[in-house]
């Protein structure tokens, strides 16, 4: 099988249905028949927890500290939402908060340098797998960029802001909520979502009016003697 490095896909062929993608690297453009195709472009920390919560993010992801104490107090933050950087990161962020946040300090110190060691496995990751500034030449004006709202590239174009693209043509506003489009949004366009309002992940109606639901005391019953 072999490897194109460095290259991307620009078009996808076929009438029916995939017949053949073209691709664009450092040496010119490649069409390749292809019978199916996967797209991936990076990973992106969600960080609608949070947010929600009033934490400061920075460059994405939640602010945090030695400790892993996010800028409010009493609130921790570990693993994805402070940054994409593997399953050994999330482990030592997690011991360190635990330790932390029950006082245990020396404990907490001796996660440190291995919290170190898995964050430069991060850096190497997100160097390895960071967006290309030529990707944002790469859509089309018919290309889908909310694919829950079915709103294109052109659409979008014409507006200045996630809020007015978001009221004018409801990209955002599907089943996903802005969580594919939106960060598709910010790397093209440089949107950021305005806010970040509960419930933080999808639920149904009927489980939220469960939830306001008083359930009745509990009442013993007698037992004669």
């Amino acid at each position: 099988m072999p490897i194109h490095a460095s290259s991307r896909v620009t078009r996808a062929h076929g009438a029916e249905r995939l017949e053949a993608v073209t691709i664009h690297g450092d040496r010119g453009e490649k069409t390749i028949a292809c019978d199916y195709l996967a797209c991936g472009f990076g990973l992106s920390p969600n960080v609608e927890l949070p947010a929600a919560l009033g934490c400061e993010l920075l460059e994405g992801a939640a602010r945090v500290d030695e400790w892993q104490q996010t800028s409010r107090e009493h609130i921790y933050c570990v693993g994805e939402a402070t940054g994409i950087g593997g399953l050994d990161l999330a482990l030592f962020e997690g011991q360190i908060a635990g330790f932390a946040a029950t006082g245990q300090q020396d404990a907490a110190r001796a996660c440190l340098p291995g919290r170190e060691r898995a964050r430069r496995f991060a850096r190497l990751l997100e160097n390895s797998f960071r967006l290309r500034p030529e990707l944002k030449h790469l859509p089309t004006a018919e290309t889908l960029v909310c694919r829950c709202e079915d709103v294109s590239y052109g659409e979008l174009q014409k507006h200045t802001s996630w809020r007015g693209a978001k009221l004018h043509t409801r990209c955002g506003m599907g089943p996903c909520q802005g969580r594919v489009c939106g960060t598709a949004t910010a790397f093209l366009f440089g949107w950021t979502q305005d806010s970040v309002r509960p419930p933080v992940t999808v639920a149904r109606v009927a489980s939220l009016l469960q939830k306001n639901e008083q359930p009745e005391p509990y009442q013993s019953e007698e037992v004669a003697p």
